[in-house]
């Protein structure tokens, strides 16, 4: 069924048809009423193609978001579905791609064939080349986190540096005086994750403000990489007492090797970090964290997105989160330990 059959039924040209749909163009109570019967009597949908023809737009949102490693990681996948939640909700589809640098053929087509009406970009670089294309194409477009110099641009940040300062500040209150930090991998930090850099930041600055003892690792994203992580760790220090991480896949194997290890949760060992909440609750204890807010940060995005595509001249806008951190079970006083002292005392 299509257009030419309707308006051989409803007994008008081609183009009403299409105005009458499309309303680019005014057409009488009268004739569009006529037009509406034959199109639900038919059961009639305009497909994606031809809607995108008829006023400019696909409906359809790029989603351009490539695995940091060999797989997706449950974070990773939250965002995703956030994302395309979110776009459902108002109307949107999603097409996901899988790009890395703005050099990926992916990438390419979605901007070269006109597949998407603007795009949402996530695991971001300090210095993305992917954002400065688009920037440079004015290609509607927002970030799920930040470049080293994001001004002027949309997008929707996660304060990591912040977060993972108020994980060093809550453990030394507890009294942890060595303090372990793992990280995303170490091919990740070398490309200029910012949340790995970011956290990694917020991380050092803290602890050398609370004068803490601290080792910084990376750590791949699966759990037998935790394990390992955290064999080497108490390894280099078996005083270490607390560790920071920003590695939510690792958590079970960290988990793990403290177990192995003898260490007791929170009793002999506390252990905190920046993860989803349904990640934080499925270890035992359960983990103290700054939850990440992955639904409010795709419903956000979308939502920035859509602004932009309906106001081309508006100013850019952004969101930078920063929850607080969930008390759960995972954190407790050091052994033997002391408060450790703040900047003032």
């Amino acid at each position: 069924m299509n257009i030419g059959e309707i308006a051989r039924r409803a007994g008008v040209s081609r183009s009403t048809v299409s105005y009458a749909l499309s309303g680019k163009r005014p057409v009488s109570e009268d004739t569009r009423r006529k037009i509406q019967q034959v199109v639900d009597e038919l059961g009639y949908r305009p497909s994606a193609s031809a809607r995108a023809l008829a006023n400019g737009r696909t409906s359809t949102i790029g989603l351009v978001f490539p695995p940091a490693g060999n797989h997706y990681t449950g974070m990773q996948l939250d965002f995703i579905g956030s994302v395309v939640e979110a776009a459902a909700a108002r109307d949107y589809d999603v097409l996901l791609s899988p790009s890395g640098v703005d050099s990926d053929r992916s990438f390419q087509r979605l901007l070269g064939e006109r597949r998407v009406d603007g795009a949402i970009l996530m695991e971001i670089r300090l210095q993305d080349d992917r954002v400065d294309h688009l920037a440079a194409l004015d290609f509607p477009a927002v970030t799920i986190g930040r470049t080293a110099h994001p001004e002027g641009g949309w997008w929707v940040g996660l304060d990591h540096t912040a977060l993972a300062a108020a994980c060093v500040h809550h453990l030394a209150d507890l009294g942890h005086r060595r303090v372990a930090f793992v990280n995303r991998p170490e091919q990740l930090l070398r490309a200029g994750y910012e949340s790995a850099h970011r956290g990694m930041d917020g991380f050092t600055k803290a602890a050398a403000e609370r004068g803490l003892t601290v080792r910084t690792y990376c750590c791949g994203d699966d759990a037998a990489s935790g394990q390992a992580c955290l064999e080497r760790i108490l390894d280099d220090d078996p005083a270490t007492t607390a560790l920071v991480t920003l590695n939510e896949a690792a958590l079970g194997g960290l988990y793990r090797g403290l177990a192995q290890a003898g260490r007791h949760v929170p009793r002999d060992f506390s252990v905190t970090g920046v993860v989803a909440a349904r990640w934080a609750e499925t270890v035992t204890p359960q983990l103290s964290a700054a939850d990440v807010p992955a639904a409010e940060m795709g419903r956000h995005a979308v939502d920035l997105l859509i602004e932009r595509l309906d106001h081309p001249d508006a100013p850019p806008r952004h969101h930078l989160l920063t929850p607080p951190i969930s008390l759960r079970s995972s954190t407790g006083p050091a052994t033997g330990g002391r408060p450790a002292p703040t900047p003032d005392s």
